[in-house]
């Protein structure tokens, strides 16, 4: 998760696609102008079982001047050894 975090601020999208869950994958990874300045990540809570687990995280970043704060709970399966990101809710 925190990697992920990571590849979003350095805009790494081969690497961000590489850890997406082939059954949700966009065929490519557009950065929005834009280009937000990423300031942090709060990881909330996690919950990890043995081939799925759930991160709820607060993200916070600043465009155009306004700071904003964005909600995920990221759901993630590990397959051969390997966790992939599948999709994430944004509860309000």
């Amino acid at each position: 998760m925190r990697s992920r975090y990571a590849a979003y601020v350095l805009e790494l999208a081969p690497y961000l696609l590489a850890t997406w869950h082939a059954s949700t994958r966009p065929a490519e990874i557009v950065f929005d102008d834009p280009r937000p300045k990423w300031l942090g990540l709060q990881v909330l809570r996690h919950q990890a079982e043995e081939d799925s687990a759930v991160v709820e995280f607060v993200a916070r970043y600043r465009v155009g001047g306004r700071a904003e704060r964005m909600r995920e709970v990221s759901h993630f399966v590990r397959e051969e050894g390997r966790w992939f990101y599948v999709q994430g809710d944004f509860p309000e």
